[in-house]
This record gives structure tokens, sequence and C-alpha cells, in this order.
């Protein structure tokens, strides 16, 4: 996988691999793949060098005085060193597993029934970045308020909550799902005080996360679900087309672990490409007139080492940042186009208020015709009366 990895950097260059998130997620789970696995080998490594030690100095093991060095190694795994090497390889390995199986999601949008979900999730966590400035925020206001209140109370309290900041991050993390205590805020030495003060804080830290916060969340996500939800079969269409392209794009041939051996393509590959670079070097504008050409032609018939080479051409790299620059225009003029509830509702104000006005003008013109009217009348009726 690592392998394939930096194949997918080479052809498609760094920026390119850097703006696909799932690329990231690729990177990072093997970049703590690697960590776990020299971790381990250093675990590894320093045991054996502390059983050559006493395979070279000792001949019987009873009664005798290791260094502390040394004697670390016979140690039961309770009384290891907490940055132990194959403590932290453990951990590392067990955040790969959960990112590797995490990695199954890119698939989902291929079928009709997970692939809308899969897309309301990934929409959901643009909301939850959202939600975290705010939540972050509070969080750290409420947590540094209550280690300055309490951690000059260490030992005088019925627990060691807030006298310390890991612990008044412990506890007011768990509050929100409900798992501190209200006696974290009791103090034993009867200062009445600064234990009012204290159920204040908490108070107002459980109303404020637990109940504003975490309802605006769920009322976020809800809303980004809606509209996936609205336009289910567009979407997932889209995405669906978005996970076919990526398999028929120019990439490797053989799956993890056979692409380590050479297939006929890469060699091919490969020694068109060191034509390539000889001819380049033999003459170094005609790459530029190519690509030139490839501009101006847009697409017509190209030459055969063009068209067996597995890099992309300028032509190519150009046409696909269209591609890019048009969805992407396509998706923030929907967004833009779209009218909520508050834009209908003072529509539907204006169109009433219009409606009034019109009404009342209306009235008025009947009015003053009327008033038209009876002077026009009085006027001929007045006329027989002189003749």
């Amino acid at each position: 996988m690592i392998w394939a990895e930096c194949k997918e950097i080479w052809s498609q260059g760094p920026r390119e691999y850097l703006l696909e998130p799932w690329n990231l997620l690729d990177f990072g789970m093997l970049a703590i793949f690697v960590a776990s696995f020299i971790s381990r080998f250093m675990a590894f490594w320093h045991a054996y060098l502390a059983q050559s030690y006493v395979d070279k100095h000792y001949t019987d093991l009873t009664n005798i005085t290791l260094p502390f060095d040394i004697e670390y190694y016979r140690l039961a795994r309770i009384n290891w060193s907490p940055s132990d090497p194959q403590l932290i390889s453990e951990g590392l390995y067990a955040i790969a597993v959960v990112l590797s199986f995490s990695r199954i999601a890119y698939i989902l949008p291929a079928n009709e029934s997970f692939g809308p979900l899969q897309i309301s999730l990934g929409r959901t966590v643009k909301d939850i970045f959202k939600f975290m400035v705010i939540f972050i925020m509070v969080f750290l206001a409420f947590m540094i308020g209550m280690f300055n209140l309490y951690s000059y109370y260490r030992g005088a309290k019925q627990n060691n909550a807030f006298t310390t900041v890991e612990e008044s991050f412990k506890t007011l993390f768990w509050a929100i799902f409900g798992l501190s205590e209200v006696k974290s805020v009791i103090i034993n030495n009867g200062h009445k005080f600064i234990e009012n003060i204290g159920y204040v804080l908490y108070g107002v830290y459980n109303v404020t996360v637990v109940i504003v916060l975490l309802n605006m969340l769920i009322a976020m996500i809800n809303s980004s679900f809606q509209e996936i939800e609205d336009d289910a079969d567009v979407e997932w269409k889209f995405a669906r087309a978005k996970l076919w392209f990526s398999y028929f794009e120019e990439g490797r041939t053989l799956p993890v672990p056979f692409n380590l051996i050479p297939s006929p393509k890469s060699i091919v590959s490969m020694v068109l490409g060191l034509r390539d670079r000889v001819l380049l070097a033999v003459n170094g504008c005609r790459r530029d007139v190519r690509g030139d050409t490839e501009l101006n032609e847009l697409g017509q018939s190209k030459n055969s080492s063009a068209r067996s080479s597995p890099y992309p051409s300028r032509y190519q790299k150009i046409m696909k940042r269209l591609i890019k620059r048009y969805i992407l225009k396509a998706q923030t003029d929907k967004e833009s186009d779209e009218v909520n509830e508050g834009e209908l509702k003072e529509i539907k104000q204006d169109i009433s208020s219009l409606r009034y006005e019109l009404l009342e003008e209306k009235s008025h013109n009947m009015e003053e015709l009327a008033e038209l009217i009876r002077r026009l009348g009085e006027k001929v009726s007045a006329v027989p009366k002189h003749q």
C-alpha cells in the first residue's frame, strides 16, 4: 500500500494528491502503521541488545544484580515505563486499525442505499467543524475557570475533579455524556462561597453545552441530512460517477500486494519514460511545442509517444482543472440559488404588503372616479336648467 500511495503521489503530484480527503486518510493511516511497526522493532531491538549483554557477561543468572537498563526487560508488563516502545506501538496500531476500517466508506457511493447516507455523513463533518469552534471556546473557558477555582483544594474534596488541568478536562468532557457527578464541586472544609460558585458554574456549563450546543449540533446535522435527502438521487449519482472516474483514471494495474511485482505495463511505461527524457535532453523545446499543439488543436491526434505515456499531458491537466472549476462553480451556484424558509417568509410579506398597497390605491382611485362622475353628473344636469 505504501508503494501504491507513492506511485499515486508521483503520478498526480503532491498538490492534486492533497486535495482529495481520502488520500489524506490513506496517508495518515499508513504513517501510523509505519510508526507502530518502527516502535515495535525498536522494542525488539532493545530486548535483543539486553539479551546479548547478558549472554556475553553472565553464565549463571542466580543471585546476581543486573544493571537497571538490563533488569528492566525482565519486569512484568505492569511495571513497564509509560513510554515503552511496545506500549506506544500497540496504541498506534489500534488507531491505525480504526482508520483502516473507516476506509471502507470510500466504496459506499456505489450502493444506492448507502450512498446518500455516506454523502450526508461527509456533509455533517463540515457542520461538526463549525460547531467545534464554538464548543472549544466554551469548553476552554469553563475548564480554566473551574481549575482556577479548585486548584487550591487538592485533598480537600471528595474527588480530584478540577484540581488539575487534566482532571478538569476529564470531568467536563464526561459531563457531556452525563458521566460526571455533582459531588465534584463539593469541598470538605466548609468554604461555602467557593462551593456555591462551583455549583453555579457547573450548572451553567451543563445547560450551555449539553442542552444548547448539542441540540444546535443535532439541528445542523438534521438540516444537512434533509438537504441531501431532498435531492438524494442526483447527489448519489454524482458521487457514484466520481467513484467510477477514480477507477477509470490512469493508475496502478494490479491490487495490493501484487503491485510490488513489475507488470508489463510498468516496464513499457518506464522504457517510454526513459525515451522521452532522452529525447527531451536532445531537443529541449519538443515538449513545449507538443503542449502548445495540444492546446491549439484541442484534443486532435497526438503522436504515439504522447498516447502511450503514463503521465498526464499539459492539455489533460488543464482540462482536468477546468472540469473541477466547472463542478465547483455549479455546486456554489446551486447553494446560492436555494431559497431558505426565512427568505420565503420575507417574499410572502413583500407580496402581502404589495397587495395591500394595490388595494388601497385601487380604492383611492375608485373614490376619485366616483367624485369625477358625480361632478360630471351635476354639470350635465345643470345645462338643461340654463337652457
